[in-house]
């Protein structure tokens, strides 16, 4: 029953009165508004960076549209795996999981890897040139190290979704972050190798000789970084590689630098018996027997963690390629120039298998959980 009467209820008007009241008789007016009443709304001018109508920036996100399963809310691999840590007896808790989460990488960063491993390797082919007096080839070397790594931005622009998030990583320079240091030498790596070229092209042999050392010393860098990189994770297979994933990656960026000059060399008119064609073959081979033997001594390290990576096809495929290329460039010196070809070309996709290889079984590492019990248990 209606008694006429009008207004806001009595409990909102004791609070607006109590709102009015100032206390100690300091000056308590708001900068904007009316104090005690509701703030004004409007729709703001101006967007945030990387914002899109419709929730569309989240689609760009690492964790969408790549099929990573990021939150399965499966636990039983880690109920297992904590079972297993504790020699068999229940766990007096509730498991949670996953552990950990794998790294949510897609092909393009295992290609950067193997784009700037290749760029590396030229850039040490291109000084070791310079050194013995064969100017040209290490023309042919800079321009090499220059077109390989010129895909490394957009590899990884492709892998973070927008070309902000790269640029982001360059507002800081924190030499604790390989990820923040391997921005900046990929974009200073990018800078000299370009100078290099073209002091080249114009002629100015001295200051390309000199860019081109500075290049060869950034990818000193460029060529290790992306191991420590793994390394530095929680991911089993790769944190139990740490001592040895760098040098490893060194080997395959070499062959894998040297085995692209060689070909182009080849293809250029160098003829067979050719000086720089010879150490080039020579480099691949010797780089080529150091990623075995750093592998063997790796997988001896890694102990039961080595399955993952012994186990994954690519890795498999890529060591009896290596192989295979050895055992041609031993029958080269009797069959002609060809079976010498092949092999360079044969290291040349190796280099990219390892990457892909290293990549994908470090994730499938991560995923399972007695592998990471298995990691935490050893020293």
């Amino acid at each position: 029953m209606s008694h006429g009467v009008s207004g806001p209820p009595p409990e909102e008007v004791t609070r607006r009165a109590e709102s009015r009241r100032l206390p100690d008789g300091r000056d308590m007016t708001p900068a904007v508004g009316t104090r005690g009443s509701a703030g004004a709304w409007r729709r703001a001018g101006e967007k945030v960076a990387l914002f899109r109508e419709h929730f569309g920036d989240a689609r760009w996100s690492y964790l969408y549209d790549k099929g990573t399963g990021y939150a399965d809310g499966s636990t039983d691999g880690v109920a297992a795996a904590a079972k297993a840590a504790r020699g068999g007896t229940e766990v007096p808790v509730e498991v949670r999981g996953p552990m950990i989460n794998s790294a949510i990488w897609t092909w393009e960063v295992p290609a950067y890897f193997w784009f700037g491993g290749m760029a590396t390797g030229s850039s040490f082919v291109a000084i070791a040139c310079d050194a013995v007096g064969d100017h040209e080839a290490a023309a042919v070397a800079r321009k090499v190290a220059l077109g390989a790594v010129l895909p490394g931005a957009p590899l990884l622009i492709m892998d973070l979704g927008r070309p902000a998030r790269f640029l982001n990583m360059l507002r800081i320079f924190k030499t604790r972050s390989p990820m923040s240091m391997g921005a900046w030498c990929l974009s200073a790596f990018s800078a000299t190798a370009s100078g290099a070229v073209a002091a080249d092209l114009l002629g100015q042999r001295r200051l390309a000789q000199g860019a081109g050392a500075a290049t060869a010393l950034l990818g000193t860098y460029l060529g290790s970084y992306t191991g420590v990189l793994l390394a530095s994770t929680a991911t089993p297979l790769w944190a139990r590689s740490r001592a040895l994933l760098p040098p490893i990656f060194i080997c395959t960026a070499a062959a894998s630098g040297a085995a692209a000059n060689r070909l182009i060399l080849t293809a250029a008119g160098r003829p067979a018996g050719d000086p720089a064609r010879a150490a080039l073959a020579g480099v691949e081979t010797a780089a080529m027997v150091g990623e075995l033997v750093l592998s063997k001594l790796n997988e001896r390290r890694l102990g039961p963690l080595a399955h993952r990576l012994e186990e994954h096809r690519y890795f498999k495929a890529a060591t009896w390629g290596v192989r295979l290329g050895l055992a041609l460039r031993a029958l080269g010196r009797r069959l002609g120039p060809v079976p010498e070809h092949l092999a360079s070309a044969i290291f040349l996709v190796v280099a990219l298998g390892y990457r892909l290889a290293w990549v994908q079984a470090g994730q499938r590492s991560a995923r399972d959980d007695e592998d990471v019990a298995a990691m935490a248990r050893r020293p």
